[in-house]
């Protein structure tokens, strides 16, 4: 058994344990069966849930992430005593964290369907799945490198909170305001780029998609509808996604092999 995978067990263990991943699975299951009694329908359940989703389980990831990367690091200088290399020790408390954040997540919002049987929205349901995971995966990264940046735990949860103001709130605006500025010029390339330039905007754009609610974004809508709803363009949209799930690990990897505990 390699390192990496000891690590990843034991961490499994003990982040399924915590009471808040708990609380974060049980929130989302009690939300979704609420909206389930008021909207009815999977479709519109999916269509309600978006939102929340995008903006909690990146605001979960980036602060509990953070938060973990802190409390451990007594456990984590423990391990860089042993024999233990440095790579093994990061992906082992990446994916301790991120399994069972997704998890949670997969668990509190997919078991309501199966109970309700909300079978016909299975596609729209399983995108809103692979982009929560997908998010996790990403903002636990980001988590992790703002952690190992900064020494200081309030600096580092402040950079946390800031990390997901940008990209999930502040963005938004400044994507408005470009638009507001500059409408009278063509900016279908220009917000196609500043789209897969955030996870958040991409997922969104993506659920919107898969929903036929593209009409809601008007003229923007058409935009994304010609381009993201080729097969070409999910699978760029796929593997941007990826891209900000291991670009952030990748550079949070490489300073935590180098930082000095």
């Amino acid at each position: 058994m390699t390192a990496t995978t000891t690590i990843l067990r034991f961490q499994i263990g003990d982040v399924l344990r915590s009471r808040w991943v708990m609380v974060y699975g049980i929130l989302l299951l009690l939300l979704t069966d609420l909206l389930f009694r008021l909207a009815g329908t999977g479709d519109r359940v999916v269509f309600s849930l978006m939102n929340v989703v995008l903006l909690l389980v990146p605001l979960m990831s980036t602060v509990f992430g953070t938060m973990y990367l802190y409390h451990a690091r007594d456990f984590t200088t423990l391990l860089l005593a042993q024999p233990v290399p440095r790579r093994s020790l990061f992906l082992g408390l990446y994916g301790g964290l991120t399994i069972p954040l997704t998890l949670a997540f997969v668990l509190g919002v997919g078991v309501p369907f199966l109970w309700h049987g909300a079978t016909a929205a299975a596609g729209p349901l399983t995108l809103l799945l692979a982009a929560g995971a997908l998010l996790t995966a990403s903002f636990t990264a980001l988590a992790f490198l703002v952690a190992v940046s900064i020494d200081d735990r309030a600096k580092g949860l402040g950079g946390a909170v800031l990390v997901w103001l940008t990209t999930g709130v502040v963005y938004d605006g400044v994507l408005l305001l470009v638009v507001v500025l500059f409408g009278t010029y063509p900016l279908e390339r220009p917000l196609l780029a500043l789209t897969f330039a955030n996870p958040i905007d991409l997922a969104r754009v993506l659920l919107l998609l898969s929903l036929d609610t593209a009409a809601l974004m008007g003229y923007t809508g058409a935009v994304f509808q010609r381009f993201f709803g080729t097969s070409w363009g999910i699978a760029l949209a796929a593997v941007t996604l990826l891209f900000w799930v291991a670009g952030p690990l990748a550079v949070g990897m490489r300073r935590f092999r180098r930082k000095d505990f």
